[in-house]
């Protein structure tokens, strides 16, 4: 078994966000079982929607079907980012299922390409945006120039009014 990680080095994966409902099983090392829905899936890990947050860093066996046939891999639980949404890693994921997950996902029947489309733009736009040149203020030293007058004025006010006198 391989890691995701060791095939993919440092590129983040593309994820899949997935416009069909697929239902998942959660099958854990004392035999317990929870399904859910997957929502996004990625060649690393994925979003999971489920009826109650499983614990963090919970280890399990995730199943779901696609039309190429069942994918299954352990998984490893990360922290809730809402109470029905739950990311996940893959921990171990044999080549063959990698293979039947890659064909199912990259085939198109699953993915929402108008919102990929969009995401590859917004990607190749931030790869070329130049952020744009602050101009230096001057604001701090009028600011000093003009209290430093205000208190020689007073100074000199104060001073003038004593001699005066």
């Amino acid at each position: 078994m391989t890691s995701p990680y060791q095939l993919h080095g440092k590129r983040r994966p593309p994820r899949f966000r997935l416009t069909q409902i697929t239902p998942t099983v959660l099958q854990f090392q004392n035999s317990d079982v929870t399904e859910g829905e997957l929502q996004i899936v990625s060649r690393t890990g994925g979003l999971l929607s489920l009826a109650t947050p499983l614990e963090y860093g919970s280890v399990a066996t995730l199943m779901f079907p696609t039309h190429k046939g069942l994918v299954s891999g352990i998984v490893e639980m990360l922290r809730p980012i809402s109470w029905g949404s739950q990311p996940f890693r893959f921990v171990s994921l044999e080549a063959v299922e990698q293979n039947r997950m890659h064909a199912a996902f990259d085939s198109g029947f699953y993915r929402n390409l108008e919102e990929e489309q969009w995401v590859e733009e917004f990607r190749a736009a931030a790869a070329t945006w130049i952020p744009p040149v602050r101009k230096k203020s001057f604001k701090p030293a009028v600011a000093a120039a003009t209290v430093a007058t205000l208190f020689l004025g007073s100074l000199l006010y104060v001073l003038s009014a004593h001699l005066i006198r």
